[in-house]
């Protein structure tokens, strides 16, 4: 008997005359997520099917908890489509599990096996009572759901069912450039924008010395969790301190981080530019801190026409926690290293700044050939998955 998973495509059957392109495109990063094992891939509009090696089933199965797009998939049985093989296979699968109660379930795509589905499913739920003691049949809640698919060349029958991650395959929706701050909320932000489709880049905008090399390393390490998502991130790392400096001398204390994070969009909004990025992301939650009000967030976004994606922005502090404990980011995040976002948080920031008020500040700063330098002395990383390089020369 040949073992063979069986991926589920669920929200990518919804798209029609673009399925095509959405199955191509999670095709091509199961493959590249699987590079260098051994398995046959095929695929049709509903399914695809993956023929494994049973030493390459664990680290397989493992490896398709990162894909996304993937809404379910099992490990199947492959046998022939004869009712003597399908008998003799589903009394072997009852055999090998623990349960009390049971119920098979049958689909016929095709239509011209000889037995309806319904009585084909009243015929193998006897075969399991007589080859099994003290089982029962429930239809309602079973503890054990056999499942029989009946294809046009093949019949596949599988127990246990296993969830994907859902979504888009990475990379559907174009590039998308990530706030990467080194704090609980843009990894999970970045991780959710993945999750649509979006292939991120991310960017951390640090303020060396008042920012640490440990930071740094930090947002390197939380770039590499969100590249097993799609093989390799790039991450820009944006030298903030000279435009920070300039906020914090010359203009109103309490306007400081709504002024810094209009330079940050300025930034981006170059960044996006230069990496052809159709909008960026960020981890901002509706009212979690100052810049971070409705009010506050109109007048920042209107540095900018790019769409800003905010992910985690109707989520709470405890629902995005569990999710950056999901995705292993939390225990990273919470490293005692301060970003530049707050070092420079003054006592009392402004909850509803004025618009007027930001661009009279502006006024005195020499922002435009700071934002330009900034920009061209950017560096950039690229950061793979499974990468134990430790970028030394940049710590």
């Amino acid at each position: 008997m040949k073992k063979v998973i069986l991926i589920k495509y669920g929200e990518l059957t919804t798209k029609k005359g673009n399925r095509n392109y959405f199955i191509k495109l999670l095709d091509d990063r199961i493959k590249k997520k699987l590079e260098g094992l051994n398995i046959e891939i095929k695929k049709d509009l509903s399914r695809m099917y993956l023929l494994v090696e049973d030493e390459d089933l664990p680290i397989t199965l493992e490896k398709l908890q990162t894909v996304f797009g993937i809404h379910e998939y099992d490990i199947a049985t492959l046998c022939e489509k004869s009712l003597e093989s399908i008998n003799e296979t589903v009394k072997l699968l009852a055999q090998k599990e623990s349960f009390n109660t049971f119920k098979v379930e049958v689909k016929r795509s095709d239509k011209t096996f000889p037995i309806p589905s319904m009585e084909l499913a009243k015929d193998l739920g006897a075969v399991v009572l007589k080859n099994t003691q003290g089982k029962k049949v429930d239809v309602k809640n079973p503890e054990l759901l056999i499942h029989v698919e009946i294809r046009e060349k093949e019949v596949f029958i599988y127990t246990n069912t296993y969830r994907g991650l859902g979504g888009y395959p990475v990379g559907v929706q174009g590039v998308g450039l990530l706030m990467l701050s080194g704090g609980i909320d843009s990894p999970v932000a970045g991780y959710l924008a993945q999750k649509r489709g979006i292939k991120i880049e991310a960017v951390y905008f640090e303020a060396l010395p008042h920012t640490s090399l440990e930071a740094r390393e930090k947002v390197i390490s939380l770039t590499r969790v969100l590249a097993k998502y799609q093989n390799e991130v790039k991450l820009h790392i944006v030298p903030f301190t000279s435009l920070q400096e300039e906020i914090y001398k010359n203009g109103k204390k309490e306007y400081t981080i709504t002024i810094m994070r209009r330079m940050m969009y300025r930034i981006m909004e170059k960044l996006c530019e230069k990496q052809h990025a159709c909008c960026f992301i960020n981890g901002e939650s509706i009212g979690q801190v100052a810049s971070q009000t409705l009010s506050s967030l109109q007048v920042i976004n209107a540095v900018t026409n790019y769409p800003v994606i905010r992910p985690v922005c109707c989520l709470d502090k405890l629902e995005i926690i569990e999710i950056a404990r999901k995705i292993g980011t939390y225990d990273i995040s919470i490293l005692p290293y301060e970003d530049c976002c707050t070092v420079f948080v003054p006592k009392h920031p402004v909850i509803h700044p004025e618009l007027d008020v930001c661009l009279q500040i502006e006024k005195n700063l020499n922002f435009e050939k700071l934002v330009d330098d900034i920009v061209k002395q950017t560096t950039v990383l690229k950061i793979k998955e499974e990468e134990t390089r430790q970028y030394q020369e940049f710590l």
